[in-house]
């Protein structure tokens, strides 16, 4: 076991031992932590639940092939033993010194150029999102460059002349300081807890576990049953920054490298826990569209670098975008014990609201997706009041077999309609057998509008939920009729 945690800031090995930090607990936020030091204080806090991006920082972690691959996070969601073993970049960091001038990072430089800045407070944010651009695009297009920056809330400027600072900045040939120090950063991440020791860092009030191999997590997960499980902690993380709730055991599953596996067999496709939303969103590509479409509106890409699969499903929330779509797609929920395997419908597995059939020595360790045959039909809606960065009000996925016409397997889920996702199943029996007709459609709306009973609240009127989920089916039956060239 190790007792302490360490990561790269300002190209040296900085260690945290929380032992000798009262002031510090493990669950210190990577946000609190830099603005508690003298000079990195750029980073801000605007809204401490990953909405508004002025806290935006860059993790550079080694890849697969060796090389650092960076990604834009929201500090305030990151707790400081998940930067183990990574080099933190803030926007301190970025220009460098020559001699007595200051040179700007290209995308600073660019900003400036086009006056992309006027109150300054969310400037270091957006400038680490064009940074993360900046790494990992060539040329960009104007829906990466949209995306990179959704995350990101500007009230003065508006976002034309950022996004020109984008464009110009990312023109070039992607290379700067960061580019000539990468070898050198390389080897202080290798020399960084090699042997991968599980870290167990304590504080006075409380527990912080992180191990690096399944078969470790395992046995952590049966001895702590009562500790609070994160992967990504987008979902986690706000119990402590929104609600100030005390997180006594944790246990953190992201350095697993085990459980960010994709294994493609013959009939499936097996998803690990681990797997972010943004590599999920990336293989589901022309595999899933169905999950792409609803993923590229799924948060943010900061969001989308730390949330996971695997808790996604955990927290079984019954606003979830994803859900409905692995409910429709008929997936199922691996999990393992110390000394046992099962694998579980997603249906069966979420029981209530917040709730699922894992047991107290269980962790989610993937998900199985079914590869479809070409001809059948999947659709997926959300309702929300912004189109990025919202939760959703009523949310539906469809999955649609045919054959002459006649409906050979149908299925329908719905989030934000009950106290956790569910299959309209009355819906789903009567349009089973049936011609795929709009007057066959048009009663099952009926007989889908009785099938809930929603509840009102902040998002919206229990009566607007009902009326949506409806007309949700129909606009199903017309996409398949216009997919279909109007043949239906």
């Amino acid at each position: 076991m190790q007792d302490r945690i360490s990561f790269v800031l300002d190209d040296r090995i900085v260690s945290v031992d929380f032992s000798k930090y009262p002031e510090l607990k493990p669950s210190t936020t990577v946000l609190n932590y830099l603005r508690s030091l003298p000079f990195h204080k750029g980073v801000k806090e605007g809204c401490a639940e990953g909405d508004c991006g002025a806290c935006t920082v860059v993790i550079a972690e080694k890849s697969d092939d060796g090389s650092l691959t960076y990604k834009a996070v929201d500090s305030c969601l990151v707790f400081l033993p998940m930067i183990h073993g990574k080099q933190l970049i803030t926007v301190e960091n970025l220009a460098v010194m020559q001699g007595r001038e200051k040179i700007l990072h290209p995308v600073q430089q660019k900003m400036v150029e086009t006056d992309g800045t006027q109150c300054g407070y969310c400037t270091p944010g957006i400038i680490m999102s064009l940074f993360a651009l900046y790494k990992n695009h060539r040329n960009p297009g104007r829906e990466v460059i949209d995306d990179a920056l959704t995350g990101n809330l500007c009230r003065c400027t508006g976002y034309r002349p950022i996004i020109e600072a984008a464009v110009n900045a990312c023109s070039g040939d992607g290379q700067d300081h960061f580019s000539a120090k990468e070898n050198e950063i390389i080897a202080l991440l290798d020399t960084i807890n090699p042997g991968k020791e599980t870290l167990e860092l304590r504080s006075p009030e409380q527990l912080y576990l992180k191990p690096f191999t399944l078969e470790e997590g395992l046995k952590l997960r049966k001895q702590y049953t009562s500790a609070v499980i994160i992967n990504g902690s987008t979902d986690i993380a706000l119990r402590q920054t929104k609600k100030k709730e005390l997180l006594p055991v944790i246990l953190d599953l992201s350095g697993v490298s085990e459980l960010k596996m994709i294994q493609v067999e013959q009939h499936t496709y097996e998803i690990g826990a681990g797997v972010s939303m943004e590599q999920l969103k990336d293989f589901s590509e022309g595999r899933f569209p169905v999950i792409h479409s609803m993923l590229k509106v799924f948060g943010s890409l900061q969001i989308r670098n730390l949330a996971t699969i695997g808790g996604n499903i955990g927290s079984a929330s019954p606003i979830g975008d994803i859900l409905p779509i692995l409910f429709s797609l008929g997936v199922c929920v691996k999990v393992k014990g110390t000394a046992s395997e099962r694998i579980i419908e997603i249906d069966k597995f979420i029981t209530g609201y917040r709730k699922t059939d894992l047991s107290a020595e269980e962790l989610i360790t993937a998900i199985i997706l079914p590869v479809f045959e070409s001809n059948v039909i999947t659709r997926s809606y959300k309702i929300s009041k912004r189109k990025d960065l919202d939760i959703s009000t009523v949310s539906g996925a469809f999955m649609l077999k045919l054959k002459d016409g006649i409906v050979h397997e149908i299925r329908i889920a719905f989030g934000g309609m009950a106290e956790k996702t569910k299959f309209a199943a009355e819906t789903m029996v009567f349009l089973s057998g049936k011609k795929w007709s709009r007057d066959q459609v048009e009663e099952a709306m009926l007989i889908l509008e009785k099938e809930f009973s929603p509840i009102s609240d902040a998002r919206a009127e229990k009566e607007f939920r009902s009326i949506a989920a409806r007309n949700l089916l129909l606009k199903f039956y017309l996409d398949t009729v216009s997919s279909q060239g109007g043949l239906i």
